[in-house]
């Protein structure tokens, strides 16, 4: 514990003693240093058992970081600590408590997937068409009534069109549909606690004494739900310890609620407030350039981080043509700091607002063999294979849940059709039953075919074998068991090609349950195979990674939340983009976007790359882009503009002016300057766009519907705006065209 150096901040925080403590602490400011510390501190000073103290994470991935550096300080592991993310201690605590709210502690934890299905199915039964109420977006309305704690009766009383009262009843059919599975999703594993906690308030008392201390890390990114959660746990002993950042909550759309802070100040007025504004990561620069950002929002708790590392490179912000010429800028800059500054791959992360902009990166990085790897792709349990093999181990464990059922009886086929299914189903409802019941008795069901009813109760005769050997039997035991029985890999084997890559996902599904442990406390009452099944189904796509560990990061700013990297390249810096044009609706969402904009800057130690283009195409479009109102406030003495070879001739054309051009107001800016030099023009680049809208000196304002030629034989048909002027012919070269920027 001793050798932990600490600032003075740090050490209040960690050496805080009685009552409820909120550190503010802001990006690289060593948040993580005095959380553990803090950890190390009430067990080692101030004699607190581990076993008494609870820690919540947001990611699996946190929490192993934690724990193991706790040990570190200790000299021996905490045992008995409670430490995870809130999904997986919530979980924890409902199998202990699962009958008193009418579960049993087999329940399966259903994933967004899962319950999607759930969702479509309850649409069709209900005779709603998916054209018009989206799956996706039906889920999406009960995700956030659950996140807020709204129950299906008040959303149906509040909602203002038929998609939220639709939304409502599937709602309601839905709590029924899970209880009925013996299962939870996602939500509900934070909503049952509190459930608990209200009908039995033995058990509240019990938690309450048993938790003497409770941490909560990155505190601004916890839901209604989690933050009543943990208040609860820690109004007996009040030793509640709350670290986040305000400037760092990014997490509003799936219900993260920024004004637990100020709550918590209200519900703890007593409660002992620390800032850590020392930035141990970035350079002044950096800094500099991310807080005049920040520094737009208005609700904000206050606070400016500084750094010992003065002076640094500036921010490099780069105008490209369009999504692929800013992918192959970004390539090109990539290997050259490489080459010359002798960075490694994998100390250079490109962050992107929008998934779907990793496409062209990946294809940019794959034409010059840049060796990269995607974090929060499609996470290695959402795989076909992967997902077919776990749902024979969730049916062995809860033969109540019926999407289990629907995966495992096909996979493989077993000659059973949609008809035999749909029969199945149908004899299930008619019974109030179970699908894996109502299999088991499929010979009563007259409408199936005689090889329909054997196929079905051979399923079942074979569950019923693998379950007798579930008891204390290892996962990776029972697995190997289910693919021997199944002939599970002769059945990939007979997709070919993509088949083999898919027994590769098998083996490692199969390495990776042998490796896997976990300690059981003596209160626990569920075997190994459903504490690893939990622990599946709790991984997120966050801890999970494609491609080349030693290569570039490819990711999300979302996902980047926590890391960092020497050099981050921030990609699609535009708006309607980033900030993403919903996001301009609301006052609020503005405010997340821009600390979205914050927690990117802020993720780099040495070098930001800002990029953003002229034209990109979105859904199947291609539209003009006008660089991120974001960019417009950092100042200018702090940054560096660059442009790309397919645009204006690139970096041998610079600007000569002090400010960038989007600087100013954007009413003052429609267009980008003094013109290009006819031999500064590049030959092969894309410059105009069919549908794109420029500015004439002498015909005004109009939009190009035709191009031909190229170089300095570029034509373009303009159609101007006033209908006496009509459309032109014009000789790019000559014409001193500009973009239209105010009518983009």
């Amino acid at each position: 514990m001793t050798g932990i150096p600490l600032n003075a901040a740090q050490r209040a925080a960690v050496e805080h003693a009685d009552g409820p403590l909120l550190v503010l602490a802001g990006a690289g400011s060593g948040k993580t240093r005095v959380l553990t510390a803090r950890l190390a501190h009430l067990v080692a000073a101030r004699s607190i058992p581990p076993e008494r103290i609870i820690a919540v994470t947001f990611t699996n991935r946190a929490a192993r970081e934690m724990r193991s550096r706790v040990a570190t300080l200790l000299g021996r592991e905490p045992a008995g600590l409670w430490i995870g993310t809130f999904h997986s201690l919530a979980a924890r605590m409902l199998r202990r408590e699962a009958h008193h709210l009418g579960f049993t502690p087999q329940f399966t934890i259903y994933d967004e997937n899962d319950r999607l299905a759930v969702i479509k199915r309850l649409l069709e039964q209900g005779g709603y068409a998916q054209r018009a109420y989206p799956p996706k977006l039906v889920q999406s309305i009960i995700s956030g009534a659950k996140n807020r704690m709204v129950p299906p009766e008040e959303l149906a009383a509040a909602a203002t069109d038929k998609l939220e009262r639709v939304a409502a009843e599937i709602y309601l059919h839905l709590n029924r549909a899970l209880a009925d599975a013996n299962a939870m999703d996602f939500d509900d594993l934070l909503l049952h606690p509190l459930t608990l906690f209200r009908q039995h308030e033995d058990r509240l008392r019990h938690y309450q004494q048993r938790f003497h201390a409770v941490l909560v890390d990155e505190f601004q990114d916890t839901n209604r739900a989690q933050y009543l959660l943990v208040r609860k746990l820690a109004e007996a002993h009040r030793q509640i310890c709350a670290v986040g950042d305000d400037d760092q909550s990014i997490y509003g759309w799936r219900g993260a609620d920024v004004r637990n802070m100020l709550d918590f100040q209200s519900d703890f007025p007593d409660a002992t407030v620390i800032r850590l504004e020392e930035n141990y990561r970035s350079t002044q620069i950096i800094l500099d350039a991310a807080n005049a950002v920040i520094a737009e929002n208005e609700h904000r708790l206050g606070k400016t981080l500084f750094t010992s590392r003065a002076g640094g490179e500036p921010v490099t912000t780069v105008a490209t043509a369009d999504e692929r010429d800013e992918a192959e800028w970004v390539a090109r800059e990539i290997r050259h700091r490489v080459a010359t500054d002798h960075y490694a791959h994998n100390e250079i992360a490109v962050l992107y607002r929008t998934n779907a902009q990793s496409r062209a990166l990946e294809e940019a990085f794959r034409r010059v063999a840049l060796p990269y790897q995607i974090i929060g792709a499609v996470s290695f349990y959402e795989r076909r294979e992967v997902k077919d093999l776990l749902a024979y181990l969730r049916l062995i464990v809860n033969p109540a849940d019926d999407e289990s059922f629907r995966r495992a009886v096909q996979a493989p086929k077993r000659g059973l059709g949609i008809a035999s299914l749909t029969a199945l189903q149908d004899a299930a409802a008619r019974w109030s039953k179970s699908l894996y019941e109502t299999a088991a008795i499929a010979d009563r069901i007259f409408d199936l075919r005689p090889r329909a009813k054997s196929s079905f109760q051979e399923f079942v005769d074979l569950l019923d074998g693998l379950r007798t050997r579930l008891g204390d039997t290892s996962p990776a035991a029972l697995l190997e068991r289910i693919v021997e029985s199944i002939d599970y890999e002769a059945y990939l084997e007979a997709e070919g090609f993509e088949g083999i890559e898919r027994i590769d996902n098998m083996r490692e599904l199969l390495a990776g349950a042998a490796e896997w442990s976990e300690e059981a406390e003596p209160d626990d009452p569920t075997s190994p195979v459903e504490r690893y099944l939990a622990n599946a189904a709790l991984t997120t796509s966050v801890d999970t990674s494609g491609g080349d560990p030693d290569g570039v990061t490819l990711m999300t700013v979302h996902t980047a939340k926590g890391l960092e990297w020497p050099i981050v390249v921030i990609a699609g810096m535009e708006d309607g983009l980033f900030p993403l044009s919903r996001a301009l609706e609301t006052a609020d969402g503005l405010e997340e976007e821009r600390r979205l904009a914050y927690v990117a800057m802020t993720r780099a130690r040495d070098l930001v790359y800002i990029t953003w283009a002229r034209a990109r195409r979105r859904g199947g479009q291609l539209v003009p882009g006008t660089p991120s109102r974001f960019l417009a406030v950092i100042p200018p003495h702090l940054v560096t503009e660059r442009r790309s070879s397919g645009v204006f001739g690139g970096d041998a054309f610079r600007r000569r002016v002090s400010r960038p051009v989007w600087a100013g107001s954007y009413a003052e800016e429609p267009g980008f300057g003094e013109p290009t030099p006819v031999e500064d023009l590049s030959q092969d680049a894309p410059r105009y766009v069919k549908g794109e809208r420029v500015r004439h000196r002498r015909f005004g304002t109009g939009t190009i519907r035709g191009l031909a030629g190229h170089g300095r034989a570029l034509k373009v048909d303009v159609e101007f705006d006033d209908a006496e002027v009509g459309t032109k012919l014009l000789l790019v070269a000559y014409a001193g065209l500009e973009r239209d920027w105010e009518s983009a």
